[in-house]
């Protein structure tokens, strides 16, 4: 597999994920570590269209780690 297919999979995985957070109750301190996640997820679409997909791949990657961190201990993951 591809780099960049892997990538995209990797954020397309990312978005379909961080939706089993939509019904949870989280912290503020949980919110903003989501917040993170996002923008981590943003900035993988940034690297993707600037062809860097070693930069994309470890900022979706340290996303997923983030979300990861939430859904396991809130949403039962």
């Amino acid at each position: 597999m591809e780099i960049e297919e892997r990538v995209r999979k990797s954020l397309a995985l990312f978005d379909a994920n961080i939706k089993k957070l939509d019904n949870v109750d989280l912290t503020d301190s949980e919110s903003k570590v989501i917040e993170l996640a996002r923008m981590y997820a943003s900035d993988t679409r940034s690297w993707i269209e600037k062809g860097d997909m070693v930069t994309a791949f470890s900022a979706i990657e340290y996303a997923h780690g983030l979300l990861d961190a939430i859904i396991k201990t809130k949403a039962g993951g």
